[in-house]
């Protein structure tokens, strides 16, 4: 079974409710973590600093540090549903960086 974790900046995020939505929706399990919260401050740091991005959601998938991506991104959620093993969602952001 996959592992997905939704990094937030809070219920005023659109994308990242849209992500969760789908998720929901195509039924993939996934935990949602709040990256203003305090307690959170280290993977903060690894999402922007080590990962690159500034754009919430940030998506990571099972622990493993190449996949995972930024931004509302339909096409890879669909895949990972289809596929979990598909490695084609692997250091994507909504901006198009590879």
């Amino acid at each position: 079974m996959v592992s997905v974790t939704v990094c937030t900046t809070g219920r005023g995020c659109m994308q990242c409710k849209m992500t969760q939505d789908l998720l929901r929706a195509l039924g993939i399990p996934f935990s949602v973590v709040d990256l203003h919260d305090d307690a959170n401050g280290r993977l903060l740091q690894h999402v922007t600093d080590d990962l690159g991005y500034a754009q919430a959601p940030v998506v990571l998938v099972d622990d493993d540090p190449t996949r995972h991506w930024s931004g509302f991104q339909d096409d890879l959620i669909k895949r990972l549903a289809a596929d979990p093993n598909d490695p084609s969602d692997r250091g994507r952001q909504a901006e198009g960086r590879s």
